[in-house]
């Protein structure tokens, strides 16, 4: 038997996607929303963890489960339901370290071989994914390089990042330079856009 804890914080799509793994042979579903994951992670683990990454906090989900271990010490398989144009929470995702990325226009057919496979130390992709999660992890910019440009896709200015992060002014120039060189722009508005397009920011 493998169990599933459904993570979503919409009543609705959290019982209709119990619904549809519940009927599956070999699946226990039990479910929580956002507040719940930790009492539900000790009553006892579950085999898999599955979330929606377009559900309303679903980043802050994705940031608690993967601060969480299981009563047992380790991390819980994480799987997600996805679009191929969501690489920001593809991102995220991996980041979290989830080891399932189910599209959510697939069939449902063979969902319950998926959460199986993850249970017994698998991992799955769906292929319409692949390329998305490959950008994604093939980021090149340095955490550094990446929370400079963040900043200034946020509109603050080289004085405003220098005061932010406590850096010279030289120095953030020189942080945007290297990230306008490794992701191939030609100047700081189009690496902004090529990371915002491959979900680095």
């Amino acid at each position: 038997m493998t169990t599933v804890l459904l993570i979503h914080t919409v009543p609705l799509w959290r019982a209709s996607l119990a619904s549809l793994l519940g009927t599956a042979e070999g699946i226990d579903v039990t479910t929580a929303a956002r507040g719940g994951i930790r009492a539900a992670l000790g009553r006892p683990a579950p085999d898999v963890l599955l979330t929606d990454l377009d559900c309303p906090g679903a980043l802050d989900i994705l940031e608690e489960v993967s601060s969480m271990a299981t009563p047992q010490g380790g991390p819980c398989p994480l799987a997600v339901l996805t679009r191929s144009d969501g690489p920001r929470s593809l991102r995220r995702a991996y980041e979290a370290g989830a080891r399932g990325y189910i599209d959510k226009f697939r069939s449902g057919d063979d969902l319950s071989e998926v959460m199986h496979k993850l249970a017994d130390g698998g991992r799955h992709i769906d292929e319409s994914l692949a390329f998305s999660l490959l950008q994604v992890a093939d980021m090149p910019l340095s955490p550094r390089e990446l929370s400079v440009l963040s900043l200034a896709e946020g509109g603050d200015t080289v004085t405003g990042i220098a005061a932010g992060l406590h850096l010279a002014p030289g120095t953030v120039r020189n942080y945007l330079a290297a990230a306008i060189r490794k992701s191939g722009a030609h100047n700081r508005l189009d690496a902004i856009r090529r990371a915002k397009e491959a979900g680095w920011i």
